[in-house]
């Protein structure tokens, strides 16, 4: 019961992190946080009980940086939704491509690869767009944050979160 999971909201009703109920009844007690979601039961102690709870939010505001979001091949292709750049075609068989070619001194930056699939990526070669006549269909850009990224666990279980989290 103590190992429950709770969700912590940052003093504006941002999702900041999960904790084990434990350390979820030592904040409220301490007067560090309120308990906003009474979870199922109570956790008893010699003296009293303490209302389980399933979401709290912190007194202060904690600041802290976000991480950035890692380039790799399956986030290039979750932010281009599985479609070929220069086609659209909607592929699970996808390539990544570089819309600078790299030994024309492009990087390995979000504004510079994007998902093709296998014929453009071949048609494309190691030339510009421009050069090949091919033409993007979206500029490429970092992914948007998404608070549901950082935290950890599967969110879909627990229904009491849902109000508090993004859609």
């Amino acid at each position: 019961m103590v190992n429950q999971s709770v969700l912590v909201l940052n003093q504006s009703y941002e999702p900041l992190n999960i904790c084990l109920a434990r350390r979820a009844v030592v904040l409220v007690y301490q007067g560090k946080a309120e308990m906003l979601e009474n979870g199922a039961g109570f956790i008893q102690s010699i003296s009293c009980s303490f209302p389980l709870p399933s979401v709290i939010r912190l007194h202060r505001m904690v600041k802290r940086p976000r991480p950035r979001r890692r380039l790799t091949r399956l986030e290039v292709f979750s932010r281009d939704q599985y479609t070929c750049q220069y086609c659209g075609r909607e592929s699970r068989q996808l390539t990544l491509d570089h819309v600078i070619p790299r030994y024309r001194g492009g990087e390995q930056t979000w504004e510079n690869v994007v998902s093709a699939c296998i014929s453009c990526n071949r048609r494309k070669a190691g030339r510009t767009p421009e050069e090949a006549g091919m033409k993007l269909r979206h500029r490429p850009s970092p992914p948007r944050d998404n608070l549901l990224f950082y935290i950890p666990l599967p969110l879909k279980t627990q229904v009491q979160w849902q109000k508090y989290l993004p859609h």
